[in-house]
């Protein structure tokens, strides 16, 4: 008898127990509405000061909102409000009762340095016409000085001093807008009257322009679906100024070959609505642009000669934000450039090629300065001038890798200032007068994760870059705009975000400024999720990934697993930093289940370009073999996963892959959700499906044309053998139902079961009702992988409150 409970106890600890009911109690903890009532902010934006490097910001905790201006010359960091005193001064005049942790600050702005204006609303009673008393909603007006630290009450709120949709010159004598398709512009006594009332009498409109329409207007390329209200409304207009006032530039699109596309709102009332709005699917014909140079007042305009690829695009530079853009009275945009003319971008439709080119104020033609070529396709960043602009620095990832090169204004090489097997990602600023360039960079530490972002400078003078923040962790970072300070956003999927301000010219920490509170949040069960590192099908790739396992964990169980997916290859769905939004993966981790995140080649730029574009060419299949592979290594490392029970799950492209998942490798995905997938990107938008897949330019003796060809998840359907929900919103005009739908269609015709799901009136990201969304997912998952149990089952009495 003995003998026989020892070679039981073996055979248990040998082959875990199944861990069989969904834990919906748990999930449901950890909704996204009750985390946000216990995590706030995680992330930090500093607002800097015009006149010097100080900057003011908010944060959030359980304990309330509080104001800091921090001064990183003297190293400090200053509560701006005593909140106490605050709140009871508002409630004094308001006669409202307000505490310093529930004070409704909004609309907080900083004004010449000085002052704040803010906005509080308060519960007023207020009487009808036939005394009956009411309660509603005033808004008070603020104004408190920072030296005095004086509280006044303003009887209006300080207005902007021209309208937001008026673009206005340099010099503020004028803004240049559009309205039924056509520019106009009005003078700075009108644009004043403007900001107060829009529909004064006396306003004045200058017409610039006669012959918009709604397929070729002046307001750019819109692929909105303008009602006739949007088209009679004053808008802001795609303009850049010339610095001295006395032109602008603009490119008129010709989009009457573009088709249109539909939804339809079959929950408005009494009747269901037609939405339509311009979509350019992969291989259609494309806008033509024409740039013009317009001379103001005189409204003379210019057309300049650009064409150089078919059915090319053109992008205008803008000059570096300075503070006194930032603080600026009035809305206005420059060209990148001077009096004398100006910079744009000029990209070919199969972005193989990309030019920097210059426009003379008074030339006819377009003259390229740089040009970029690539076998797949070319990726840029704006340039960013200097010395007055006789030089610029260049981003490329020419040599296989994101580097950054010194250049002359007439397009010839200086020096390389980065040439490393890593990737730059941007240039955060330029200090000339210390000689560096501050820019994140990714993948410069072999010992760590890839993906984790950091920040150096390097000397103009070229050398080895310096790397200025900490070790082993994600920094997203702000610099003061003459790059001599920054703020660092830190986090990892496993860490808690954090944030501390650096010295750029000295390499130093200044401050610790704040770490998020997620004191309740752990209080609630909550634990880290944890990273992982595996290979790629060739056997060589570094992956990485995250996983995501139950807060009540029990390693004698084995659990299914779900990978949560996005191919890219502009994001991967492997989370680096942590965030509190993790509804697809901690929260479904809940209900019973392993859930990983990994990367797969061809999935991020953040790598090298080979990683990046190993896909090209092959949209559908080019990551699924890395996902399999990933989730095989992980069951062989980890007793707690079962393989016979994997699942998958994605939103927009994810639906995509892990519908294509579950049909490829049907024996091996046994459950999937995919959500808005881009099912068949052929009637996708051309702009992802051209890019990342690639499009033929076909040149003959009448025209060029453009041919795609891709293949299709509905090529597939007959291959289903799992268990398969599709996820739509009826109203998603990126990723048109119309992609799930032709998926439905194959599997009925190949006699196949599965689930859809139709969300009516929502878009894209499902809206309000990501929460139905969500229980629907987990019942999907809980019933082919434990024992069937529905959340329709289990007592959750505040789900439709959630």
């Amino acid at each position: 008898m003995k003998k026989f409970f020892l070679v039981s106890a073996c055979l248990a600890a040998a082959f875990p127990t199944v861990a069989q009911k969904p834990n919906y109690e748990l999930a449901e903890r950890f909704s996204a509405k009750k985390v946000g009532q216990i995590v706030f902010s995680t992330q930090m934006r500093p607002s800097w000061f015009r006149d010097s490097d100080r900057f003011w910001y908010t944060w959030s905790t359980s304990d309330g909102t509080r104001y800091w201006i921090v001064d990183p010359a003297a190293g400090t960091k200053t509560e701006l409000f005593d909140m106490d005193r605050l709140a009871m001064q508002i409630s004094e005049i308001t006669r409202d009762p307000f505490e310093a942790k529930h004070l409704p600050l909004t609309n907080l702005k900083l004004k010449d340095d000085k002052y704040f204006t803010f906005d509080v609303k308060s519960s007023q009673d207020v009487k009808d016409e036939d005394d009956t008393t009411k309660t509603v909603k005033k808004t008070f007006h603020f104004r408190y000085d920072i030296a005095s630290k004086k509280l006044t009450e303003l009887e209006k709120a300080e207005k902007d001093r021209y309208p937001r949709w008026a673009v206005v010159s340099p010099d503020g004598t004028m803004g240049v807008f559009v309205k039924n398709h056509d520019l106009f512009w009005m003078d700075s006594t009108s644009l004043r009257k403007a900001a107060k009332d829009p529909k004064d009498s006396t306003l004045v409109e200058h017409r610039l322009t006669t012959d918009g329409t709604k397929d070729f207007s002046w307001n750019g390329n819109s692929y909105n679906g303008d009602t006739e209200a949007d088209s009679t409304a004053r808008r802001a207009v795609p303009i850049v100024w010339s610095p001295d006032s006395k032109r602008f530039a603009i490119i008129r699109w010709d989009m009457s070959k573009i088709k249109d596309y539909w939804v339809i709102n079959s929950t408005s009332k009494p009747r269901p609505t037609l939405e339509t709005y311009k979509y350019q699917m992969p291989g259609e014909p494309g806008p033509t642009g024409t740039l013009y140079v317009v001379g103001m007042p005189s409204g003379n305009f210019r057309a300049v000669k650009t064409h150089a690829f078919k059915d090319q695009d053109m992008e205008f530079l803008s000059a570096r934000a300075t503070a006194e853009d930032a603080y600026a009275e009035f809305p206005s945009r420059k060209w990148l450039g001077d009096e004398k003319g100006f910079y744009l971008m000029r990209l070919s439709r199969d972005l193989k090629r990309h030019d920097l080119c210059y426009v003379g104020v008074d030339a006819d033609s377009t003259r390229m300065i740089l040009r970029e070529r690539l076998n797949t396709y070319v990726e840029t960043r704006e340039p960013k001038f200097l010395k007055g602009g006789s030089q610029f620095v260049w981003w490329s990832e020419r040599n296989g890798w994101a580097n950054l090169y010194l250049y002359n204004s007439d397009g010839s090489l200086v020096r390389n200032l980065t040439e490393g097997a890593f990737h730059v990602e941007d240039i955060l600023g330029i200090n000339e007068a210390a000689g560096y360039v501050l820019f994140s960079a990714c993948g410069v530490d072999k010992d760590e994760n890839p993906y984790q972002m950091h920040n150096y400078k390097v000397s103009l003078s070229g050398g080895a870059i310096q790397q200025l923040d900490m070790k082993d962790m994600d920094v997203l970072a702000e610099a003061s705009y003459d790059a001599r300070y920054f703020v660092a956003n830190y986090s990892r999927v496993d860490c808690a975000p954090a944030v501390a301000l650096f010295n750029a010219v000295t390499g130093r920490k200044v401050l610790d400024l704040e770490e998020a509170d997620l004191r309740l949040l752990l209080d609630a069960g909550y634990k880290f999720p944890e990273r992982f590192k595996v290979k790629a099908a060739d056997g060589i790739t570094d992956l990485y990934g995250a996983m995501y396992k139950p807060f009540d964990f029990d390693s004698t169980k084995i659990y299914p697993i779900l990978d949560y997916v996005y191919p890219g290859p502009q994001v991967e769905a492997n989370n680096i930093s942590w965030s509190k939004g993790f509804t697809r993966v901690d929260r479904l981790a809940q209900i019973g289940f392993i859930v990983v995140t990994v990367g797969n080649r061809g999935g991020h730029p953040n790598r090298s370009k080979w990683y990046h574009n190993y896909g090209y060419g092959n949209l559908r299949d080019y990551g699924l073999e890395d996902q399999k592979y990933a989730i095989q290594q992980l069951g062989a490392r980890y007793p707690f996963i079962d393989l016979e029970r994997v699942g998958i799950h994605g939103h927009s492209g994810g639906g995509f892959m892990s519908t294509a998942a579950i049909l490829t490798y049907p024996d091996f995905f046994k459950v999937a959700v995919s959500c808005a997938g881009n099912h068949d990107n052929s009637i996708y938008n051309r702009w992802w499906s051209e890019q990342h897949h690639g499009v033929l330019e076909k040149v003959n003796q009448a025209d060029t044309s453009f041919v795609y060809s891709i293949k299709t998840n509905q090529e597939l359907a007959s291959r289903l053998k799992g268990h398969l929900m599709l996820v739509h919103g009826d109203m998603d005009n990126n990723v048109n139902p119309a992609n799930s739908i032709r998926v439905a269609d194959a599997l009925i015709r190949a006699n196949k079961r599965f689930e859809y799901v139709l969300l009516p009136g929502q878009r894209h990201g499902f809206g309000d009702m990501n929460e139905w969304f969500f229980w629907k997912m987990a019942d999907w998952y809980s019933e082919w992988f434990l024992g069937g149990r529905k959340r329709a089952e289990v007592d959750i009495k505040e789900l439709n409150n959630d």
